[in-house]
């Protein structure tokens, strides 16, 4: 990450003001009144403050502009609820804040690699939200984010799922009895049909030693495609039971057929 760059995100960092205490006092007082001339001087006058954080990110291989433009999300939403009522300095406030803010966008950012584009599209979405919840005390709708920001609601829905975090199929929803339920075991699969496993495995004579009950699950979860949930509605037991008659009867059918 190059944090000697001089210019990040059309910012020229050596030319950054740097604001008094007293200037942020007074800033504040302005700010909370509603001015947002002021909210702005106050926020160009601690961007400094934001540069000094990313520091402690040298070692990510993130561009040094998008933890710059997430770090000024932090700084905003530290501005917006900072109380000067609490007897701290605001940069004790929002260090953490803007720390957190980086570190979820690192988090959510591993999996998948997102163009520049699609992520300043997401940002200015984001700023746009905040900006319009603290004015109008309620969340806005897509098309007023759209409307705040000038670009359609097509790309803003699309930039903004674009850097939502996968779920895994493995991610346990909830544990019932022992047996942890996973998000696959809540999706309905339609291609797993009978005839494409019948072509694939010999698998009558192993469905034939299974018990009625657990013959009944296998074919519902996977020549159906039924989910737990579905199945457990079906057969009138628990999802926790499904699981436990569902792993039982695939030991037993792999124990049978062998290697």
């Amino acid at each position: 990450m190059a944090l000697n760059k001089v210019e990040i995100c059309g910012v020229n960092t050596s030319r950054l003001p740097v604001l008094t205490n007293e200037e942020k006092d007074a800033l504040f007082v302005r700010i909370r009144q509603g001015d947002a001339a002021a909210r702005e001087l106050f926020i160009q006058g601690n961007l400094r403050l934001v540069l000094s954080v990313i520091r402690r990110f040298s070692s990510s291989a993130e561009n040094v502009d998008d933890l710059f433009q997430i770090g000024c999300i932090g700084l905003i939403k530290a501005i917006d609820n900072f109380n000067t009522e609490l007897g701290v300095r605001f940069s004790t406030y929002a260090v953490p804040m803007i720390i957190g803010e980086i570190r979820r966008f690192l988090r959510d950012n591993n999996a998948i690699r997102v163009s520049r584009s699609l992520r300043d599209t997401a940002y200015k979405a984001i700023y746009a939200k905040e900006t319009l919840m603290k004015k109008n005390q309620k969340e806005p709708t897509i098309s007023e984010v759209a409307a705040e920001v000038g670009i359609s609601r097509e790309d803003i829905v699309y930039a903004l799922d674009a850097i939502q975090n996968p779920m895994s199929l493995y991610e346990p929803v909830y544990t019932d009895g022992g047996d942890t339920l996973y998000v696959m075991d809540q999706i309905r699969d339609k291609k797993n049909r009978e005839e494409n496993w019948i072509e694939r495995l010999s698998l009558s004579d192993a469905l034939k030693r299974l018990g009625e009950r657990e013959h009944e699950i296998i074919l519902l979860r996977f020549f159906e495609g039924k989910t737990q949930m579905e199945v457990a509605d079906m057969i009138g037991i628990s999802q926790a039971q499904v699981s436990r008659l569902e792993k039982g009867a695939l030991r037993a059918m792999r124990a049978y057929l062998g290697p």
